[in-house]
């Protein structure tokens, strides 16, 4: 399966990518035109300026000083504040239309890359680094707006003012000032793209850069406890700033490489001043130019410049946005490796039954997990795993739930092979209480009601109570409202998995899947919550994953197993009869439960 480099080829930018927004461009076509029209007023009333400018200079200068040799510059003037303000108008009305578009794309953007991560497998997610791929979908969700707000509206007609330019100027004065201008903006845009490509590997080693030590900062902070209970603060340290020595030289790089490209294109724009100025000053001495003229061109080459100016900036960040860009879109080319097939309908549970035929599994080809599993769970039965750590357990919950897809050999609902329905309508039908339960960072309330959004505070309540956790929220000045800090760590171990117990009972659906359920409860709450199992597994297909035999005696089938293979299959009283695998495990944790009643009456 096709995964995201961790670093993009520093020779190429693939300009392929501005391609992808082309349609949120176009869903916006009355915008987008209105916009377009408003660029063409601004554009047109900027080239003008000049030229006025010069009317007003030459009118001035044949003045004689009467009142009516002066009206005529005054009228000239107030035209060119009217041609001025109309230009930055223009400009700003422009901005404004085309922003809408902008703001709409990033966000169709973000949200189809959001959902793209959601639909990707658990392999990926399992492999990720939480930090560093953050930083890449905000830079390029920033490179988007970048793209679309500079490249539409300033690069194309800032070219389109420079060609209008010089034809004027070929056509009122000379082929030699028009000469100059077209050969000094190309030497600027050929430096400027050779310099900016050269460049760009610098800007590209940055983001890693930055992305690396982003990942770091934020991985050691979620694993914050983790670090404390092995005092390795000052290794984290240590690490990090490894990462951020990196991360400055990388910058210090990015900052003189910048140098010497302003430096360059500073050269050239100075050099064809001076050139068209001395041109203009030579003809004005001859008295083939006015003074106008001379303040003309004076004011053409600085109206040329300074947008060219700003177009090098344009290039050389929209360098580095399709950089940040084509590693966002990468996340969009990986290809989940469960997907729905085109067929796929929704799963339809009329009773609950569950069957594993011959599945065999492995997370990697040489390493296999499952040997040949097969066993049945009746409707509202419910039927226990057990075996050591490693026997496949906790597999076949995610091998159901379709977190990864069999190797060989089927896994059926109600008689329908999980692969040819919906994932939507198989997990919909599934709820879950894992073994490690990670919370939001709300309020127990709106953690419990995750389990069915639209529940009300009552349905979410009576869940509470099932779950065994009304009395604790009653300790809580806040109760149910109480917040429960970043990945739920205000609450301990056993308070979460009440959170995640109460959060399954209240999405009621037709099969429950506990995977180690009470193993973080004391002794008096497992009871409590195993009483609630008990009512659940009346009405439910309940498949229980556990580790201490004790509560699971009083389902209706157990499955030991063993490297891979169910070896023993039964009720707790037969299985003890058969004196196999699961009577020496239960024999070994009663003797472990009397040696902890022993030291605790001690």
């Amino acid at each position: 399966m096709p995964r995201p480099k961790s670093a993009v080829a520093l020779e190429e930018v693939h300009w392929s990518a501005l391609k992808t927004l082309f349609p949120y461009l176009l869903e916006f076509k009355r915008p987008l035109l209105l916009a377009l029209l408003c660029l063409v007023g601004a554009k047109a009333a900027s080239v003008g300026l000049p030229f006025l400018l010069k009317h007003i200079v030459d009118d001035l200068d044949s003045a004689g000083g009467t009142a009516a040799a002066i009206a005529l510059p005054l009228g000239l003037l107030l035209a060119y504040g009217i041609v001025r303000l109309s230009s930055v108008l223009f400009g700003e009305l422009r901005d404004t239309i085309f922003g809408r578009v902008t703001e709409r794309a990033q966000r169709r953007v973000g949200l189809e890359v959001f959902q793209h991560l959601h639909r990707l497998d658990l392999d990926f997610h399992l492999n990720r680094r939480t930090g560093g791929l953050s930083r890449d979908i905000e830079r390029g969700n920033s490179g988007i707006g970048f793209l679309m707000r500079f490249m539409v509206f300033n690069i194309v007609p800032t070219l389109v003012e420079i060609l209008m330019v010089v034809g004027l100027l070929w056509w009122n004065y000379s082929a030699a000032f028009a000469l100059l201008v077209l050969g000094a903006v190309a030497a600027y845009i050929s430096f400027s793209v050779i310099a900016t490509e050269w460049r760009t590997r610098y800007v590209r080693e940055l983001n890693q850069a930055e992305s690396q030590s982003s990942s770091r900062a934020v991985d050691s902070l979620l694993n914050y406890e983790t670090v404390k209970y092995f005092g390795n603060e000052r290794h984290e340290a240590s690490h990090y700033d490894r990462e951020l020595e990196t991360w400055e030289q990388a910058r210090r790089k990015n900052r003189l490489s910048l140098f010497g490209l302003n430096a360059g294109q500073a050269f050239i724009i100075a050099a064809a001043m001076c050139g068209a100025m001395v041109m203009a000053a030579v003809n004005v001495t001859k008295g083939i130019m006015t003074i106008g003229d001379f303040v003309l061109i004076n004011a053409v080459m600085m109206q040329i410049f300074i947008p060219l100016n700003f177009l090098g900036f344009v290039y050389r960040e929209m360098k580095g946005a399709l950089a940040n860009i084509e590693k966002m879109f990468s996340i969009l080319e990986v290809k989940p490796a469960i997907e729905d097939v085109p067929t796929a309908g929704g799963l339809a549970v009329a009773q609950g039954s569950i069957e594993f035929r011959d599945v065999h599994f492995g997370y990697s080809r040489d390493r296999e997990i499952l040997r040949g599993v097969s066993f049945t769970v009746a409707p509202k039965q419910k039927v226990a795993i057990v075996g050591a750590s490693g026997a496949g357990k906790s597999t076949l919950f995610k091998l159901l739930f379709r977190f990864y897809d069999v190797n060989q050999g089927s896994i059926l609902v109600d008689g329908q092979d999980i692969r040819d329905v919906t994932q939507d309508s198989l997990r919909g039908a599934i709820g879950v209480v894992p073994q490690d339960t990670v919370l939001f960072n709300q309020s127990i309330l709106e953690n419990v009601r995750y389990g069915r959004v639209d529940a009300s505070d009552a349905e979410v309540m009576e869940a509470i109570r099932h779950a065994q956790l009304d009395k604790f929220i009653g300790q809580l000045p806040e109760g149910a409202d109480t917040m429960v800090g970043e990945r739920g760590l205000k609450l301990s171990g056993g308070e979460k998995q009440r959170v995640a117990i109460a959060r399954a009972l209240l999405k009621h659906p037709p099969i429950m899947v506990f995977d180690e359920a009470t193993s973080s409860l004391d002794s008096h709450s497992e009871q409590g919550i195993l009483r609630a199992l008990q009512e659940i597994s009346r009405e439910q297909t309940t498949l229980v994953i556990a580790h201490r035999l004790s509560t699971v005696v009083d389902a209706d089938q157990i499955l030991v197993m063993d490297q891979g293979r169910v070896v023993e299959q039964g009720s707790h009283s037969e299985l003890i009869a058969t004196d196999g695998r699961y009577a020496e495990l239960w024999r070994m944790q009663q003797r472990e439960r009397a040696l902890d009643a022993e030291a605790l009456a001690q």
